[in-house]
């Protein structure tokens, strides 16, 4: 009990004793974060908190586990799995510093991640089988249990990373996940990570004085994805040792929060066709703050219901049966009906959001297969001295020049087999050689092009555009002129026209008509 309440106070003194030092070396370097479109601060604020967390939760760590007491003999028997998790702590933390002090792109910064997770893997920290309750035995992963870990810790420490969004907010989540994984350790005797998470919970509750709003620090990615990581790795270890789905159940109920944020903003920039690595300001959190919350009550209600969460998932522990797994989704179920009330979730919106994302990815895949076959058709031309027929259902008349007559040129029944099968409502090419010598084609569709035709309700909408080709050998200048029809949306329309472009820029290179 001396070791624990040592390591615990150890840590909260070397927190309160480093953080003003780090404040001091993050103003002295440049190290802070300035106010921008996404931030809630008003001032530049030092941003590399998380070398504080990092050392004062490390160094009682390594002391323990030095010295000569019970829990480091204890540690002999599990040394390679806690070198290795100390190791690539290490790692992501400075992963972390490195991206605070050089902002690394996401997707290395994502990679690394799952480079580190991957090595933490093969050194043995992994969840090779689960069991959902006493009554139903033991469940082998096998070959899933690296895939689950890696996705696991990955994803525990991207929610802490984006749930560092309020004065606070991450530290104190963390915080909370650490005291809750310390009690599942104490209760299944794995000591030395009760250690782990005593350290960890110190470090925290030292930094949170200078953390909390008004922020004097922020812990940035170097303590973002330290913690997360470290979470993450030791929930693992308490799975690996007990083989209790719980010990991923528990952490997962205490950041339900961050983690459900995480899935929702994903989702979200999903269906805005954006990437999920794009920032925003529609994360949990923000909504509190659109609600007309202040900052600090905002923080204090995320404080108090990821002790609901975490309070619920402790009665899991006392419970072997299926009423566990109750406990569980109900919780589940209460945290997703705190995102609908906020109103992060929207269920009819999503939905219509995924129809919509569905119809127009298969619109779009059947364009592109019909402009895939009329490039084919094309590049059979460039290799035969008679021209195959055109593919099946494509037009092959409509082909007239500005004298109302057919035009001569195979290339030219490719051009407007794309216009009707990519739904342009007219296209007109003109040809112009160096000698002044010009000939124009026009090509209407037979429901807008004649006097008196009206377009369609469906088709209210045009998009017109002109784009120049120019043929460098053949001294050439070709000019198209094209109207879309907008059946829907501008984005559908866009990818047609730019589909046509592609294979009216082949054509002309390919086959380039002759003026005059």
């Amino acid at each position: 009990m001396n070791t624990f309440l040592y390591t615990y106070f150890g840590s909260v003194f070397l927190a309160v004793l480093l953080t003003p030092w780090v404040i001091r070396l993050a103003r002295r370097i440049g190290a802070v974060d300035q106010p921008g479109l996404r931030s809630v601060h008003e001032r530049p604020i030092p941003r590399i908190g998380g070398v504080a967390i990092f050392l004062a939760a490390m160094c009682p760590i390594v002391a323990v586990l030095m010295l000569n007491n019970p829990i480091s003999e204890t540690s002999r028997n599990v040394q390679k799995h806690l070198t290795a998790v100390l190791c690539s702590a290490t790692g992501m933390f400075l992963l972390g510093l490195a991206d605070d002090l050089k902002d690394v792109p996401a997707r290395r910064k994502l990679l690394a991640e799952l480079l580190i997770a991957g090595l933490l893997c093969c050194a043995g920290v992994r969840v090779s089988s689960v069991a959902l309750t006493h009554q139903w035995g033991v469940l082998d992963l096998g070959p899933w249990g690296w895939l689950l870990t890696v996705v696991w810790i990955v994803g525990i420490t991207n929610a802490v990373n984006l749930s560092d969004g309020l004065d606070g907010l991450a530290a104190g989540v963390c915080a909370i996940a650490c005291g809750v994984i310390a009690i599942f350790a104490l209760r299944s005797g794995q000591i030395v990570l009760a250690v782990f998470m005593l350290a960890l919970l110190g470090s925290l509750c030292g930094f949170l004085i200078f953390n909390f709003n008004p922020a004097r620090i922020f812990m940035g990615d170097s303590g973002s994805l330290f913690l997360g990581f470290t979470i993450g790795a030791c929930s693992v270890m308490c799975v690996a040792k007990s083989a209790a789905l719980v010990g991923l159940t528990l952490p997962a109920l205490t950041l339900g929060i961050p983690i459900f944020d995480t899935l929702f903003s994903a989702l979200r920039r999903f269906l805005e066709d954006r990437s999920i690595f794009a920032p925003d300001r529609s994360h949990f959190h923000h909504r509190l703050l659109e609600l007309g919350l202040q900052q600090r009550h905002a923080v204090i209600l995320i404080y108090l219901a990821t002790l609901l969460a975490a309070g619920l998932g402790l009665f899991m522990l006392v419970r072997d049966d299926l009423g566990s797994l109750a406990i569980f989704g109900g919780a589940v179920l209460l945290i997703l009906l705190l995102f609908r009330v906020v109103g992060v979730i929207h269920l009819r919106q999503t939905l219509t959001g995924l129809h919509r994302k569905y119809a127009h990815s298969r619109q779009e895949r059947d364009e592109r297969q019909t402009f895939e076959r009329l490039q084919l058709y094309l590049r059979a031309m460039g290799r035969r001295d008679h021209f195959p027929p055109l593919p099946a259902g494509f037009l092959a008349e409509q082909t007239t020049s500005r004298e109302g007559e057919h035009s001569p040129f195979p290339w030219w029944q490719v051009v407007c087999a794309a216009a009707e099968q990519l739904e342009l409502a007219r296209v007109s090419l003109q040809a112009t050689d160096t000698d002044g010598g010009m000939e124009t084609w026009i090509w209407r569709r037979p429901d807008t092009g004649g006097e008196g035709k009206l377009i369609p309700a469906h088709f209210a909408r045009l998009m017109t555009l002109g784009f120049p080709i120019h043929n460098v050998a053949g001294k050439k200048c070709v000019a198209f002129e094209i109207a879309v029809l907008v059946n829907g949306s501008l984005r559908s329309a866009n990818h047609r026209a730019g589909l046509f472009l592609r294979l009216a820029e082949e054509c002309v290179l390919s086959k380039p008509p002759v003026a005059g």
